[in-house]
């Protein structure tokens, strides 16, 4: 499966519908976006169980700015809703490998406190 544009609309919607998903938030501009495309896409490719959405800061800037991204390209990672993983910068191909695996093995319901 390939990536999905995500937009102020689809935002939220996408995070809660979908177990684990990858959010890359990138600008045509941006030589490291560039560089960390292919990289990201091939993971998509792999990982057909996963969502893997991309948000162009230019287009999006108030969706940016409520996610806190300060410097592109950044890669969210959000588990049963949560935000799970958060980091600036272009990864190369092995270390995105090591943060789907942690992804998938991190426990949401352990790390969250509960209310009772």
């Amino acid at each position: 499966m390939s990536t999905i544009d995500l937009t102020a609309a689809t935002f939220e919607q996408t995070v809660l519908d979908n177990e684990i998903v990858f959010v890359d938030f990138w600008a045509s501009w941006c030589g490291p976006c560039r560089n960390f495309a292919p990289i990201y896409e091939a993971a998509a490719e792999q990982h057909g169980d996963l969502v893997f959405a991309s948000v162009n800061t230019e287009e999006e800037q108030q969706l940016a700015a409520a996610a806190k991204v300060s410097s592109i390209p950044t890669l969210m990672a959000f588990k049963k809703g949560a935000l799970v993983f958060s980091q600036a910068g272009a990864l190369p191909a092995p270390a995105l490998q090591q943060v789907i695996d942690a992804v998938r093995d991190f426990d949401v319901e352990a790390a969250t406190p509960s209310d009772g």
